[in-house]
């Protein structure tokens, strides 16, 4: 065999090398950006995937479903508005717990649905907040299934403190998004 055949292979031999690094470098890469984005979720989504590659899938679209919405600002208005709703909720906590989670569930449905976000499906909608919000999902998720039990029989009113606290951390989440979506553009 001729001695440039040999140089030819060498040569393409070596390109196989670089473009299998090259790939698994960026493949891991995407692991660690995917790991730090979404910490607690991303081992979550892992866990219910099965693997990595199918857990990093699976947040891959739903970032490429989250950038399709339209997610608007709150004008300061139904800012205002909506931080008045819920010191009055967090009063009405006191008295009455149970009702209390209950429209603290509504108001934070409502804020999510005035910003863009798609409120009919619970999944959905909590697979988008992941993408905004990773670190308070879970708290999200957490609240809305204790709200839900309540519906279907008496949750202690410890539970119904921890969905509140969980209620607040996302809708603090939102609206600290907002003031800094308002910051960055003043």
């Amino acid at each position: 065999m001729p001695v440039w055949v040999w140089i030819l292979l060498a040569v393409a031999a070596i390109a196989v090398v670089v473009a299998i690094v090259t790939l698994s470098g960026s493949n891991k890469r995407k692991t660690e950006r995917l790991k730090e984005h979404y910490g607690p979720e991303y081992e979550r989504t892992v866990s219910r995937a099965g693997d990595e590659k199918a857990a990093a899938k699976e947040l891959a679209e739903r970032e490429r479903q989250r950038a399709k919405l339209d997610i608007r600002p709150l004008s300061p208005a139904a800012l205002d508005g909506y931080a008045n709703r819920w010191r009055a909720v967090q009063i009405a906590f006191v008295d009455h717990p149970a009702s209390a989670v209950g429209e603290a569930d509504v108001l934070v449905t409502e804020v999510m649905r005035e910003r863009g976000y798609p409120v009919d499906d619970f999944e959905r909608q909590s697979a988008d907040i992941s993408v905004d919000h990773p670190k308070v999902v879970e708290n999200y998720r957490a609240a809305h299934d204790i709200h839900l039990a309540q519906q279907h029989g008496d949750v202690g009113t410890e539970q119904q403190r921890q969905a509140f606290v969980h209620y607040r951390a996302l809708f603090e989440k939102l609206l600290e998004a907002e003031t800094n979506t308002q910051e960055a553009s003043a």
